[in-house]
């Protein structure tokens, strides 16, 4: 049907929100626990999970551009409507999401990890251990910019002003600390407005 995409817009919404609360919940903290048979030092674990969901977005929104110029320039060839072209897009996209690389971007992922001076890894392991947490991530990010508006995380940087309205404290943060000492899990926008809040530790 024309538009279809559009039309049930608000249930995709709320099922894909629904999504990033149980990755947040669960997914993290099995990915989490396993990092932590490699690794002792708590805030490099929380930090490389942090990172490892910030670069699956951004590598799962160029995916997503590219795949769309790709299916607007073959679309635009035969389209005559009823609906726009921008709606056929969106509905081809919405139906043939499993038409996405998404271990194309989890290797993509990976790359970036790799040359992050935020995050290290011992010699003996690597990053590709997070690859179930890294493909979970891209899919759902991917799946949120066929939304309208599309979903993002927000962008955050250590040392920033801690903001309640975009933050939880973790419990081990100082509560009276104003500043971001680092991040554990992105907060999710829309527009620009938080709508789930994301987490951090504050520290003096």
């Amino acid at each position: 049907s024309p538009g279809r995409a559009r039309h049930i817009n608000a249930s995709r919404r709320a099922c894909l929100v629904a999504r990033f609360g149980f990755i947040y919940a669960q997914e993290r903290f099995d990915a989490e626990t396993l990092l932590r048979t490699y690794i002792s030092d708590v805030e490099m674990v929380q930090r490389i999970i942090y990172t490892a969901a910030v670069e699956s977005f951004y590598a799962a929104k160029m995916a997503y551009w590219k795949f769309k110029i790709h299916v607007k320039e073959v679309l635009s060839l035969g389209h005559s409507g009823p609906e726009s072209l921008e709606d056929t897009v969106l509905d081809y996209i919405v139906c043939h999401k499993d038409e996405y690389d998404v271990h194309a971007s989890v290797k993509e992922v990976i790359r970036s990890m790799n040359i992050n001076p935020k995050i290290s890894f011992p010699p003996e392991i690597d990053f590709i251990v997070l690859s179930t947490l890294i493909q979970e991530l891209c899919s759902l990010a991917f799946s949120m910019q066929t939304l309208i508006p599309p979903l993002d995380v927000a962008f955050g940087i250590d040392g920033e002003l801690f903001n309640e309205s975009k933050y939880y404290r973790s419990s081990d943060s100082d509560f009276t600390a104003a500043f971001v000492a680092y991040h554990v899990w992105p907060a999710l926008v829309e527009d620009g407005v938080v709508i789930v809040k994301g987490e951090v530790v504050t520290r003096r």
